[in-house]
């Protein structure tokens, strides 16, 4: 029992260290995967600001004009930038060793970073960038310290500046803790629309990672429902074939 314990410890080591690590407080996404005008919005801003650097591998042309009530006419017109064929995955021009001499490491493909990392990681991440002239691009990330990406939306956004506080640690040591971020310069969008606009960009994200979800969540509700009445007939069963026991 004691060895069967320890396993399964050592098996949810990794999940808790992921779960406690960074320690930077994530905003609740609060997405609708059942928004379509919200995911479709977020494909157009993924393929604009996102495609260029980073792939979804896993993720078809055809499979998003199906599920996002697109026709493939819509989606060749307006979503289809690195290829040609509405069959093919979303790809990009870039290859490795190109990212990797332009921004040390490669990008990383994007079709599963939802389920990595999770939504309200994503969320708060793409909000979550401020200036720091210490880093190659000229920002940093209170989600993602030393990120090794610029800021793609700052335009939409406007540049603002992380304001630190120093505290006391367990040691009774002085270290700086994130306090809050001040606007340094207006984006063409409100603190509000720019938070849909970043909403949006992570409900097309985690509807990528995972395009089955929906359909999954709804027969989920039916195999339930299966499941009680199974159950209630099941036990009446039982009851019949041991009352002359009993």
């Amino acid at each position: 029992m004691k060895k069967l314990i320890v396993a399964l410890l050592l098996a949810a080591a990794p999940i808790l260290g992921l779960a406690a690590g960074g320690g930077a407080h994530l905003d609740d996404a609060d997405i609708d995967l059942g928004d379509q005008a919200s995911l479709q919005r977020g494909a157009k801003y993924f393929v604009n600001y996102c495609l260029s650097c980073h792939s979804a591998h896993f993720q078809r042309y055809n499979r998003t004009a199906k599920d996002l009530g697109l026709t493939e006419t819509e989606v060749i017109e307006n979503l289809m930038f690195t290829t040609d064929k509405i069959g093919d995955t979303m790809k990009i021009a870039m290859t490795a060793e190109q990212g990797t001499e332009w921004f040390g490491s490669p990008p990383p493909d994007l079709s599963v970073i939802a389920r990595a990392r999770g939504v309200d990681w994503l969320y708060t991440y793409l909000r979550s960038f401020y200036l720091d002239e210490k880093r190659p691009f000229g920002v940093n990330n209170i989600v993602f310290p030393d990120v090794g990406m610029p800021h793609v939306l700052w335009e939409l956004q406007g540049a603002q500046k992380a304001v630190f506080k120093l505290e006391k640690d367990a040691a009774g040591n002085d270290v700086e803790r994130f306090d809050h971020f001040e606007p340094v310069s207006e984006g063409l969008l409100s603190a509000e629309e720019y938070d849909q606009v970043v909403r949006d960009l992570t409900a097309f994200m985690s509807y990528i990672g995972e395009p089955i979800q929906m359909e999954r969540k709804r027969l989920g509700v039916w195999v339930l429902l299966f499941i009680a009445v199974f159950f209630v007939l099941a036990y009446m069963l039982k009851k019949e074939y041991w009352k002359d026991v009993h």
